[in-house]
C-alpha cells in the first residue's frame, strides 16, 4: 500500500524533515501493518532531529509514539488481530507516519476507557513518570520535589501523580499563564522563571531553608545550577532530558563536599528495559488514569503534515500539555 511519512536524511533545523510517498509491503513474521490515527510529539524528537541526540543511522524516520488500528498482522503474531486497538513508545523509530510495518511485540492493547488520542498524548511521558516516581525514586507521601516544565506534557502528568501520592510539587514555568494550567493539575507552587535565572531562593523560602528532596530536571543547561543548589543534603537530582542543552560539567568533589547530594541521569532506555516492562507501567499509567489521578492535557494538535510547526512550537516554548499530530 502506498502511504506518506516523514524521512530525514541529515539532521537539523525542522526544515530538513521530509514529508514523503511511501510504498508498505505486507508485514513480515512478527509484524503488524499499523494505521495510526494518532501520534505523539515528545521534545525528545527536536535532539534526535537536530543531532543533538544522535540517530543510529541516515536516512531515517522520526518519532516514537503513536496510536492507531491494526490493519494485519504477520506470521507469528499472537494475542493481535486485525481491528485491535493499540498504542506504542518507544522501539524502531517512525511514528510520523500515516501508516507503518512494526514489531508486534512493542503494542499495547487499549483498553476500552482510554481513546487513541489520549493513549498518543500520554504512554510516553506518563510511564516516563512512572519510572521516574517508582523506579529512580520511590516517591512518597509528604516529600517535596521541584519539577521542571511542570506545564508540559510530561510535567502536568507528574504534577497530578504526585498529588496523588501525597508529594508537593514546585514546578518551574515559562509565563504566568503555564502557572495557571500547573496549579490547576496539582503544582502547589508554580514559580515563572527566565532563562538561566536562579530559582534556589524561591525553593529555599518555600521549603524554609531546607531544600528539596528530589529535583526532576528536563531543562539541563540553562537550570541545572538551581537544580544543583535547590536539592536538600543527601537529596536527589535526575536529568532526564536537555530542553536548553546537555547539563554542564561539574567538579564532583567540590559539588558533593556541599551536600552530598545524589545525581543520575535517568535515560529512558535503561528503565522501559523490556516490552513486559513497558506493558507494566503502561497499566500503571492506565489506571491512574481511570481512577481519575490523572487526567490528560492535550493542549495542542496539528496535522501530521505541520510537524514541522509543532517542532518550531515546542522550541519557542509555546506548548501545554501533550501535542498530538494527527494523520
Amino acid at each position: 500500500m502506498k502511504t506518506h511519512a516523514f524521512k530525514i536524511y541529515k539532521t537539523g533545523a525542522p526544515s530538513v524533515m521530509k514529508w514523503e510517498e511511501v510504498e508498505l509491503g505486507k508485514p513480515e513474521r512478527g509484524e503488524v501493518l499499523l494505521r495510526h490515527t494518532a501520534i505523539g510529539f515528545n521534545m525528545v524528537e527536536t535532539y534526535f532531529r537536530s543531532g543533538l541526540y544522535p540517530l543510529p543511522s541516515l536516512p531515517s524516520g522520526i518519532g516514537g509514539e503513536g496510536a492507531g488500528v491494526i490493519e494485519a498482522v504477520g506470521r507469528g503474531v499472537k494475542g493481535l488481530k486485525a481491528g485491535d486497538r493499540v498504542c506504542y513508545a518507544g522501539g524502531p523509530m517512525g511514528s510520523y507516519a500515516e501508516a507503518r510495518l512494526i514489531p508486534a511485540a512493542g503494542l499495547i492493547k487499549l483498553p476500552s476507557h482510554v481513546d487513541e488520542q489520549t493513549a498518543a498524548a500520554s504512554l510516553l511521558k506518563g510511564t516516563t513518570v512512572q519510572f521516574l516516581f517508582n523506579e529512580v525514586h520511590k516517591l512518597k507521601k509528604g516529600e517535596t520535589i521541584v519539577f521542571h516544565a511542570a506545564a508540559g506534557g510530561v510535567g502536568l502528568i507528574a504534577c497530578q501523580w504526585a498529588k496523588a501520592v501525597g508529594a508537593t510539587v514546585i514546578g518551574t514555568v515559562s509565563t504566568p499563564e503555564k502557572a495557571l494550567i500547573a496549579k490547576r493539575h496539582g503544582c502547589k507552587h508554580p514559580i515563572v522563571v527566565k532563562k538561566n535565572q536562579d530559582l534556589t531562593d524561591a525553593v529555599m523560602r518555600i521549603t524554609k531553608g531546607a531544600g528539596v528532596d528530589v529535583v526532576y530536571d528536563s531543562i539541563g543547561k540553562d537550570l541545572w545550577r538551581s537544580s544543583m543548589d535547590s536539592v536538600r543534603r543527601r537529596g536527589l537530582v535526575v536529568n532526564f532530558g536537555s530542553a536548553s542543552g546537555t547539563p554542564p560539567l561539574f567538579d564532583l568533589a567540590l559539588e558533593g563536599n556541599k551536600k552530598s547530594a545524589y545525581f543520575t541521569r535517568a535515560a529512558g532506555n535503561n528503565y522501559m528495559t523490556s516490552p513486559d516492562v513497558r506493558n507494566a507501567a503502561a497499566r500503571h499509567l492506565f489506571r491512574m488514569m481511570k481512577s481519575g489521578a490523572i487526567k490528560v492535557h492535550a493542549g495542542q494538535t496539528y496535522p501530521l503534515r505541520e510537524a514541522a510547526k509543532a517542532h518550531r512550537d515546542a522550541a519557542a516554548r509555546k506548548t501545554t500539555g501533550s501535542t498530538l499530530l494527527i494523520p
